[in-house]
């Protein structure tokens, strides 16, 4: 096995192949889908995450698509700032339930509204489904602030993975249509370059958890359907030839990843063209590890690293 790997990530990537989890990309997206869905809900079951005052399901009403979101809400209180956040999955999977105990964490050490959006997804759903969907329940909440009794100035996107990148697409898309106003941004390891070519996608092509080069190019298939579509900005925003007047990005990476390397091309690109970026690497970790709550100390670190940000940004 990999001996950059962090201690307790080794752990529990031993766990997984000792329960003989098949690789993503043997599987149908159904198939992987109910996976993904039986391991959340393990560890929901084994950490009782963070309270929050209030969970509530429902969505964006046929003006912005219907799409289905859950909001929590770490207080009762008026215009609260607000979190919109897009779950990760590969654009294939992954849901509002996966990522429960994630968007609870934001919300409770944010002190912050997260909204949660269960985006349409491939195969069924292909590009640029998912970006709609994104873009609408962002406008959603930024035209509905004063009935969601939050901040319309207040606002960020977050999302981990394939939703770090509609996270960033739709920081761009809210740019490019003077839609709303977004205070800040948090990618956690996020999709930004769907070409999936960087050198990342050697030195850790295998043996690193669930995401290997291979899994990369199944959801590339299965949610561009080839790597044409892999060049339209909306789905890799690296290539995006604008990437000024953003709002200040924090980018979170995992050192054993395959999206390391685009992450870190993504936030130099930031960087270079203006934009407020802090850019922090968890070393030994894998992706993933955003979800380790309660397993893995680097997650709790980076969920206050997190919760740090969006306050100062929020501040200002």
């Amino acid at each position: 096995m990999p001996q950059d790997v962090h201690p307790q990530v080794q752990a529990i990537l031993d766990a997984a192949t000792g329960a003989g989890l098949p690789k993503l990309e043997d599987l149908t997206p159904e198939q992987a889908r109910k996976l993904i869905e039986r391991l959340a809900s393990a560890r929901r079951n084994n950490y009782q995450g963070h309270q929050v005052a209030s969970v509530e399901d429902t969505d964006t009403g046929a003006s912005y698509g219907q799409v289905p979101v859950r909001i929590y809400r770490a207080s009762e209180r008026a215009n609260a700032p607000v979190a919109l956040f897009y779950h990760g999955g590969g654009h294939v999977f992954g849901s509002l339930d996966t990522h429960d105990l994630v968007a609870r964490s934001l919300s409770a050490q944010c002190r912050c509204t997260v909204v949660s959006v269960d985006y349409r997804m491939g195969p069924e759903h292909p590009f640029p489904a998912a970006v709609d969907d994104a873009f609408a329940a962002a406008r959603w909440v930024a035209e509905n602030a004063v009935a969601l009794e939050v901040d319309a100035d207040r606002i960020a996107l977050s999302g981990d993975s394939a939703g770090g990148n509609l996270a960033a697409v739709v920081a761009l898309l809210a740019r490019e249509h003077s839609a709303f106003s977004v205070s800040a941004q948090v990618l956690v390891y996020p999709v930004t370059d769907y070409r999936c070519t960087h050198p990342s996608y050697e030195r850790y092509a295998e043996g690193y958890g669930l995401l290997e080069a291979g899994t990369m190019r199944w959801f590339q298939r299965h949610y561009l359907g080839g790597v044409e579509q892999a060049h339209d900005w909306r789905a890799s925003p690296l290539l995006a030839e604008d990437l000024s007047n953003l709002p200040p990005a924090l980018v979170l990476l995992a050192e054993c990843d395959v999206l390391r390397d685009e992450g870190v091309a993504y936030a130099e690109r930031l960087r270079d063209a203006g934009v407020d970026v802090e850019h922090t690497e968890y070393a030994g970790m894998v992706h993933g590890f955003f979800a380790y709550l309660g397993l893995v100390d680097d997650t709790e670190r980076a969920h206050q690293r997190v919760a740090e940000f969006l306050m100062r940004c929020w501040s200002r």
